[in-house]
């Protein structure tokens, strides 16, 4: 079949996590990297966690909790007008200088958003980024209450779209996102923004792992779980070439 709607990931994919690294350095001067990269390792923990111990919270909550555990463990004192500045980044995000354009050309198939992120998160992230323009809906795990990877997660699409998996293409740049989705079922693109020879390299220009580094190495490669894209492209520009 023909792909009838192409099915986007949200953090790390339309939008660059690493854009709240201006407010962290900000809020706390020289920790701003090591703050981005734990609080996003320890978020989508968070999410899996909560998933398998049957105790879910809306991403807003994990967001704060995951941002505190981190404040905490780096020994960071903060006043909450610092922590809500830092949290309100989220709603802000950057979007892929790419990811407009992309989305544009992949008209008129059905263009929607399945994200991890609260209902009220994404709708403002959406609208303050201009995409509410070109997506056709904007899905939530919460409809669920179960994060993704959860196969739960991904029937929202055909049950919001009312498609079939094979007549939806899914883009992310998240291993671990693209891999779920493929045992779903979906037809899945997985945007590899940073390759191994690039990894190879970040690790011997310096003795020391940087964090951003250390960050790339978990959770920009392609996980070891058995199921892999059906495309890989560098980038979302790519994606009108295959859809």
């Amino acid at each position: 079949m023909s792909i009838k709607a192409v099915v986007f990931d949200a953090y790390g994919t339309l939008y660059d996590i690493q854009s709240v690294a201006d407010v962290t350095e900000d809020a706390f001067p020289g920790y701003g990297e090591i703050i981005t990269q734990v609080w996003r390792i320890k978020q989508l923990e968070y999410t899996w966690l909560r998933s398998l111990m049957g105790r879910y919270q809306d991403f807003a909550a994990v967001t704060r909790d995951s941002l505190a555990y981190t404040l905490r463990v780096l020994g960071l004192a903060y006043e909450s007008e610092a922590f809500e500045r830092v949290i309100e980044r989220y709603l802000h995000l950057d979007l892929y200088p790419d990811a407009a354009a992309a989305l544009t050309a992949l008209k008129p198939r059905q263009l929607a958003i399945l994200s991890n992120g609260s209902p009220d998160m994404l709708n403002a992230l959406v609208r303050n980024s201009g995409l509410d323009r070109l997506l056709d809906a904007t899905i939530s795990v919460d409809a669920k209450k179960i994060f993704k990877p959860s196969p739960a997660a991904y029937e929202l699409i055909g049950e919001e779209l009312g498609t079939a998996p094979n007549e939806v293409l899914f883009v992310s740049a998240n291993p671990w996102d693209a891999a779920a989705a493929k045992s779903f079922g979906l037809n899945v693109a997985w945007i590899e923004r940073v390759t191994p020879e690039a990894m190879a390299l970040a690790c011997v220009e310096s003795e020391l792992v940087a964090p951003l580094t250390m960050f790339k190495a978990i959770r920009t490669q392609m996980d070891e779980l058995g199921f892999a894209p059906d495309h890989r492209v560098r980038a979302l520009s790519e994606l009108p070439m295959i859809a």
